[in-house]
């Protein structure tokens, strides 16, 4: 089962991707380990991308593509994968299709964890900190035990940091959402598109995506 899973940032993707893992036993690839390894590793593409980093700039297409293909021919991908974080662009979708079929291989299913804007930003903008201590809380998940009081050192301000608040969380979503859009019409229009609920419990949410795999 050849899989990619998509998903705006704090619709739990990286939840489902575990359990989906644990599940089936497929590697879970990712953009960031892939760089990671091949600079690791030394690879011609590897060091290619390092000297792009390195500067601070955007790796090319044709430089992150060929880490993905080299990737993919690994022996651990014969049973499967999950593709975390690429593609990311239609251009590198279309690679992507290119790059399987010389391989010898298909998508078989895209699966979109789908949670609207308003729960997003209330997920992504809930944590605050203890100006005194630095003690983490989330109003959601992950409150103080007294309203106002920091659990840790009995501190009462705390802050946000500037990626929490919640315009930073809304434009963030906002060219997420902006950029997802084609990618994820490229595989409506092939069929493959599965999109789930995320707004429920993570069991729930499992429970759809081994529906997708299984049926």
């Amino acid at each position: 089962m050849n899989l990619i899973l998509m998903g705006l940032p704090g619709a739990g993707k990286g939840t489902q991707a575990e359990k989906i893992i644990d599940a089936y036993g497929i590697p879970h690839i990712s953009t960031g380990d892939m760089f990671r390894a091949a600079m690791k590793n030394e690879t011609a593409l590897g060091l290619e991308a390092k000297s792009y980093i390195d500067k601070g700039a955007l790796v090319p297409d044709d430089v992150t593509n060929g880490i993905v293909k080299e990737r993919l021919a690994e022996p651990d991908t014969e049973k499967g994968f999950l593709l975390d974080g690429f593609p990311r662009t239609l251009d590198q979708a279309e690679a992507l299709d290119a790059m399987l079929s010389d391989l010898n291989k298909k998508i078989d299913a895209v699966i979109d964890i789908h949670v609207g804007e308003e729960v997003l930003v209330e997920r992504l903008a809930g944590r605050f900190i203890c100006r005194n201590c630095g003690a983490t809380y989330h109003k959601l998940f992950n409150p103080t035990k007294v309203e106002g009081t920091c659990d840790r050192c009995g501190g009462h301000e705390f802050y946000q940091r500037e990626d929490d608040k919640p315009e930073t969380v809304k434009n963030r979503l906002a060219i997420n959402i902006k950029n997802s859009e084609p990618i994820l019409a490229y595989y409506k229009e092939q069929g493959l598109l599965q999109a789930i609920d995320g707004d429920r419990e993570i069991d729930d949410v499992f429970v759809d995506v081994k529906q997708i795999i299984e049926g």
